[in-house]
């Protein structure tokens, strides 16, 4: 079977418009959650969100184009620029190169505000813009065109699991020959009066709105909810072959996957499917030992609860060392696979484990090393990324160093 390999990354989130900046302020464990600025929240129970601030989408697209993209395409380009740099390509065959593209909801601030248009002024008034701008595939349609990508042009679209999903369909494309370089996006940008307004209802959010700083706070026992983020992750799966012949930096090698479904609830998590998920990960990676797990951790009650069950389940008495990072960069929805690949991979080269911040009551329920508060320096050879979605479907990716 062809192996598959890491050799671009990149990304944009609240605590940076790069993947340096990025992983340097998750580790220090800042966090990027703060009052909602993007629209007047004043009236809303949740008025708390992870933004991305002072990114300019003049810097990944021309001025006259920006109207014709929603934000979460902005923001996904500009993680696709930097991996694309990053991978650092002389030259490519445009057929042979790929994009493999995910989103949970998409174009949401767009679908709202031309919804509005529509009933207030007519149908008429409608921007010629609106449906293009707002399609998910449309992250990979706006990517392959900027980037000349003429290879498989794919979309996931599978809630918060949805780019580790979009990672699996790369790796997949590559070992079956179809391509020799995928790229890999995820974008979420969701954080408009209907996404809040949506979740809230839904009582899916934390209402910590007078401290935004510890509202989100994964297996935490007073957690209340998750933290509303955007952003986007970048990834270049390779070929190792064609890797090495190129003689490309390679980050690390996609060593087992596992894709699964609850059959249970919309929204209520069961223990079976994120198990199944991991262990078929785990498979495919010939049951290697774990280092390091980045959890898929959102901060509500149902999710740490069961995801610390299914780890202990998988892993029995020698669960690895696991963290959430959305307490710093809030929930990505379905960016957050991609964001999360990212960081696990970063936190493998540099031999940092990311904290899991605001960890201030144990939770009898939740009783893992989280790595509390503070960074850790490690010894990383594996990593683990979780996404879980609603739907009640589930994706797992291990990575590897490379071996010398």
């Amino acid at each position: 079977m062809k192996r598959v390999v890491v050799t671009g990354i990149g990304m944009i989130n609240a605590l940076g418009l790069d993947k340096e900046t990025s992983f340097k302020n998750i580790c220090d464990g800042k966090t990027g959650v703060k009052k909602i600025t993007l629209f007047d929240a004043t009236d809303f129970p949740v008025q708390i969100a992870a933004e991305v601030l002072d990114f300019d989408p003049a810097t990944v697209m021309e001025a006259k184009e920006i109207k014709k993209a929603d934000r979460f395409i902005h923001l996904g380009l500009k993680a696709a620029d930097e991996a694309i740099k990053d991978a650092n390509f002389n030259e490519f065959d445009p057929n042979e190169f790929g994009i493999s593209s995910a989103a949970g909801i998409g174009g949401l601030p767009n679908i709202e505000k031309n919804s509005n248009v529509c009933f207030e002024k007519g149908a008429r008034k409608i921007s010629p813009f609106f449906i293009p701008s707002s399609l998910i595939n449309m992250l990979g349609g706006f990517i392959s065109i900027a980037h000349n990508l003429k290879g498989p042009n794919l979309s996931s679209v599978t809630a918060c699991a949805a780019s580790t999903h979009a990672i699996c369909e790369a790796a997949k494309t590559i070992i079956v020959g179809e391509a020799k370089a995928m790229l890999v996006v995820g974008a979420e940008s969701a954080i408009c009066p209907v996404g809040i307004g949506g979740f809230a209802s839904m009582k899916a959010l934390s209402t910590r709105n007078d401290d935004p700083e510890h509202a989100s706070r994964p297996f935490d026992k007073e957690r209340d909810g998750f933290i509303m983020g955007e952003g986007a992750g970048a990834l270049v799966l390779e070929d190792y072959e064609s890797a090495v012949a190129r003689g490309a930096r390679i980050y690390a090698e996609l060593i087992g996957f596992g894709e699964t479904g609850d059959a249970h609830h919309m929204t209520s998590p069961s223990q079976d499917g994120p198990q199944r998920a991991m262990e078929k990960a785990l498979k495919m990676a010939n049951n290697i030992k774990i280092d390091y797990v980045n959890a898929h951790g959102t901060s509500t009650y149902a999710n740490d609860k069961n995801e610390t069950a299914a780890l202990k389940a998988v892993f029995g008495d020698n669960v690895p060392v696991v963290s959430s990072t959305k307490g710093q960069i809030g929930h990505c929805l379905g960016a957050a696979g991609a964001i999360e690949a990212v960081i696990s991979i970063m936190a493998l080269q540099a031999g940092i484990i990311p904290p899991t911040i605001n960890q201030i009551v144990k939770d009898e329920e939740c009783d893992l090393d989280y790595v509390p508060n503070v960074a850790r320096k490690a010894d990383l050879n594996t990593v683990m990324s979780n996404s879980f979605g609603f739907g009640g479907t589930n994706g797992s990716v291990i990575f590897k160093k490379l071996d010398k």
